[in-house]
């Protein structure tokens, strides 16, 4: 269930957790196939969620809200048409970035690509992904005191770098955006 949340959008740390259950598979507390059926269902719940609100709730919200946010409707065709072409390798590959996994679902719903062609991907996608983790704690099981001390030592630093790193973009991203916007007024 928690797969489910942390793929639709919510703060839930998914491959921590997968990585957590590949731990308890090593220990012996789960089963490796229904441990790895349950993550990928998941998985494959959530990104189904979301493919169904962006396919139901998001072109309306776009074309209501879109304009207030500088999303014009020629913006919104292009990027339908962008997820058309390489939406697919995406929803297999969008798993491993976070942040993308949980948007390339919403806008491959907008973008009305196929049921057939998303559930294709998209499961393979959960199906990869889930496997990959769950083998990484199972890999890592034995030095799993290792990897904690490790998250321990260097995870308020890595943490520090990566909001110095975020608020570094965003301040580019806004001043690229208000430099386009003064161009053309």
């Amino acid at each position: 269930m928690a797969l489910v949340g942390g793929i639709i959008g919510l703060p839930i740390p998914d491959e921590t957790l997968l990585t957590f259950v590949g731990y308890y598979i090593f220990q012996g507390k789960m089963h490796f196939f229904i441990a790895l059926l349950s993550a990928w269902f998941g998985s494959a719940v959530g990104i189904s969620l979301s493919y169904i609100l962006g396919k139901r709730l998001g072109l309306p919200f776009l074309k209501k809200f879109g304009p207030k946010m500088h999303i014009t409707e020629n913006k919104i065709a292009r990027t339908q048409a962008l997820f058309q072409k390489i939406g697919p390798p995406l929803l297999i590959f969008g798993y491993f970035i976070p942040g993308v996994r949980h948007v390339t679902a919403y806008l491959t719903g907008i973008s009305s690509l196929r049921i057939r062609t998303f559930c294709l991907y998209a499961y393979l996608g959960a199906f990869i992904w889930s496997f990959t983790f769950i083998q990484l704690g199972l890999q890592f099981g034995k030095d799993w005191h290792l990897i904690s001390h490790y998250v321990h030592r260097y995870g308020l630093i890595l943490l520090v770098v990566l909001i110095i790193f975020s608020v570094l973009a965003a301040l580019a991203f806004l001043y690229i955006r208000r430099k386009k916007t003064n161009a053309t007024q």
